[in-house]
């Protein structure tokens, strides 16, 4: 420690200690990695919807397997590794103090790299939950937990060290993102595991959709948004050389932000079986998300007032302020989509998709983008190895995002105006499903050029860092001095209030921070799972029969959840081809629930005796021999694979324990109906020529897709392939 005295003012003494610099290195090397990977298993999925080819028939590669994969890469190994790269980086030097803990960064970095191992060898093998974002099984789960938490410890503890009195806008989004994810993962994770690598969702049907689609959407607002806010607020007024614009419009942006956003998620299930006033409340509390997401917009742009020279000839600023644009862009159309009338035209289809791209290529890829051509100069003192490639880099990848997202907005039109088209005599226009599916597939080639451009961006990117990092030497630790907190805390006439009661104290912002995120979710779930006219029952409706849970847990696995829907509404087009439309009682024993949110292929949920078992099994063999020109992929496996029944008793008593109601002492007998079951559904398969054994997951599959709806009477809609 030294001693510094300033004209005027008494002594301060100054701590020296060491930011951590190869912990920001670990986490940057992480995101270009698994970035690459999420980005060539996208383009490949983009491209087997237009070339069926491409999903090799193996099992392991089919599109329903890796677009999972593909989802969780993305988000969760490069959009999570580049925000922690930024956190590691910004907060000890806001906070005026090396990390709390450097055991905990470690555990940090390594845990979560061995968790996105773990999910980039379960998904392809089939071992899912079936719940889109959430797909990784209860073990997994658990060690994202105890590591999120770790790391949470260890950013709330370094807030409590600083060498600063008040705490600045950027770590208030980074502590907000931790105890949110933490609520929403521990929430929307609760399961019931039958082994090590299988387990059933806690919640069922309608309950269980709410609880995903309020974690789901709220994955949006507290992984990919609330992070990467907290970096702009450091990392774009740090390129720039300014200070944000407005402190108080700092403020209201965080708090209305985290507050607003949480009670958004039910309008993703907009005319679906869910509560009316669950519906309402998710669209109003969408549209209220306009403003504070505009202030952050606002805030971000307006601080590059005067700088626009600038912005022309940095390419780190560039990128900033194609990111900022992408994300107002997003957060504009994203309340847009939550009124009903636009929801009835948007769901279901690619508009959806090219939404979500344009929030995560241009928000999140372009802020990473732009943070790893600040930043690797910076841990290296070296120049950035060629401004040209980075310009490059800029122009390709832009090009990439409107070459994707345009197609998929005229994509989503297309569908949407093709399922809703009637004929003078009043009848569907387009009954055959597969008639809008091969109008898509131009596109479908489009996006999948947008995305090889963006790769081709990004790889040169990699080339960029890795060519500066080559020529420079890494900066391991940077001293740096600061008054001990002790000898400049004292309260400043006319401080402002936020300052005083927020800034000052890290634990009691952290709790303030729960409460504001914990508000919305306690009052939109409680209520859906504790008034039972929430979701009312349907006497006809019964439980699954042994061997159509195991098939159902096939379909599962298989992720067919990702192409076709379980959830027809009530909108004249969808019950003439569908039928009629779906009741909440009718999925109270649906383990986790399966309404999907794109339709790719036709919904299923009334596909139950609408086509003989042969045609299932055709189907699954070869889609195209039962409908020329399908982009289904062919699942032979099926047809190969033994069932396994052994544990099928164990699921039984997994489902008894979570309500429903099969007789006590029915797991040591499911076997011997699942075995008739399946007899019989063979003698008929033998009937058409189709000579199989009982025992493969074919006809485990069939047993359950034969009963999709059939629990209530009611017309059905013309047949669909």
């Amino acid at each position: 420690m030294t001693n510094l005295v300033n004209p005027g003012t008494a002594s301060v003494d100054l701590d020296e200690f060491q930011y951590d610099n190869k912990i920001v290195r670990n986490f940057a090397i992480a995101t270009v990695v698994f970035g690459l990977i999420g980005m060539l298993v996208g383009t490949l999925i983009a491209f087997q919807l237009a070339f069926p080819f491409l999903n090799f028939e193996l099992s392991y590669t089919t599109f329903g397997r890796l677009r999972p994969l593909h989802t969780n890469a993305v988000i969760f190994a490069f959009v999570g590794n580049g925000f922690f790269a930024g956190l590691y980086y910004s907060a000890p030097r806001v906070l005026k103090t090396p990390m709390w803990s450097r055991a905990l960064s470690q555990f940090h970095f390594w845990g979560w790299q061995l968790i996105i191992l773990a999910a980039a060898i379960t998904i392809p093998l089939g071992l899912t939950t079936g719940k889109e974002y959430a797909e990784l099984e209860w073990p997994i789960d658990l060690a994202i937990a105890v590591v999120w938490v770790a790391a949470m410890i260890n950013l709330v503890m370094t807030m409590i060290k600083r060498r600063v009195e008040h705490i600045y806008a950027a770590v208030w989004f980074y502590v907000a993102s931790f105890v949110a994810v933490a609520m929403l993962h521990v929430v929307n994770s609760a399961a019931l595991p039958i082994s090590f690598f299988k387990s059933y969702s806690w919640y069922a049907g309608v309950q269980d959709a709410l609880v995903q689609w309020w974690y789901g959407h709220n994955a949006v607002a507290f992984f990919l948004t609330t992070p990467y806010l907290g970096l702009m607020y450091y990392f774009l007024p740090k390129a720039a050389n300014r200070p944000i614009y407005s402190y108080r419009l700092s403020i209201v942006h965080f708090w209305a932000l985290i507050f607003l956003y949480i009670w958004a998620g039910p309008h993703h299930l907009l005319y679906n079986a869910l509560p009316d006033w669950a519906q309402t409340l998710g669209t109003v509390f969408s549209i209220m998300l306009i403003a504070p997401s505009w202030g952050g917009m606002i805030n971000g742009l307006f601080t590059l007032r005067g700088a626009w020279d600038k912005v022309r000839e940095d390419v780190v600023l560039k990128f900033m302020v194609v990111a900022i644009t992408a994300y107002g862009m997003a957060t504009f159309e994203g309340p847009m989509l939550s009124l009903k009338n636009v929801n009835a035209i948007s769901h279901f289809t690619d508009w959806t998709v090219a939404h979500v791209h344009v929030g995560a290529l241009g928000w999140n890829g372009f802020l990473t983008f732009g943070i790893l051509y600040w930043l690797i100069p910076r841990l290296y003192n070296r120049p950035l190895h060629s401004q040209k490639l980075a310009n490059f880099h800029f122009w390709i990848g832009t090009l990439g995002i409107l070459f994707y997202a345009i197609p998929m907005y005229w994509a989503g039109w297309t569908q949407s105006s093709m399922w809703k088209e009637f004929t003078e005599e009043g009848l569907l226009k387009y009954p055959n499903f597969l008639e809008t599916v091969t109008q898509l597939v131009p596109l479908y080639v489009l996006r999948g050029i947008g995305g090889v451009l963006y790769l081709v961006g990004f790889c040169t990117m990699i080339y960029n860092l890795l060519a500066t990092a080559a020529n420079g030497k890494l900066v391991a630790t940077e001293t740096a001095k600061a008054p001990a907190l002790a000898s400049i805390w004292h309260a400043n006439k006319g401080e402002h209030w936020h300052r005083k009661i927020f800034e000052r104290k890290p634990v009691f912002l952290t709790i303030m921070a729960l409460v504001a995120v914990a508000v919305g979710g306690i009052i939109e779930l409680v209520p859906t799972f504790l008034v039972d006219s929430n979701v009312p029952t349907i006497a006809s409706v019964k439980p699954y029969t042994p061997l159509e849970l195991q098939g159902r847990d096939i379909y599962v696995r298989e992720g067919c959840y990702v192409c076709h829907s379980q959830m027809i509404r009530p909108f004249r087009d969808e019950i003439e081809r569908y039928g009629e439309y779906s009741k909440a009682g009718e999925f109270v024993y649906d383990h986790p629930f399966q309404w999907g949110s794109k339709r790719t292929g036709p919904d299923l949920h009334r596909i139950g005796g609408k086509y003989p078992d042969s045609w299932h099994f055709n189907h699954m063999e070869d889609p195209t021999s039962m409908s020329p020109g399908s982009i289904m992929p062919p699942y032979p496996w099926l047809l190969e694979d033994e069932l396994d029944t052994t544990n099928t008793a164990a699921k039984i008593r997994a489902m008894q324990t979570m309500g429903v109601p099969y007789e006590e002492g029915y797991d040591q007998i499911a076997n011997q109906d699942l075995n008739q079951q399946a007899e019989k559904i063979t003698a008929s398969l033998k009937q058409n020529g189709i000579k199989t054994k009982s025992n493969k997951e074919i006809v485990a599959l069939i047993a359950y897709l034969q009963r999709m709806g059939t629990d209530i009477k009611a017309e059905q809609g013309v047949a669909q392939k």
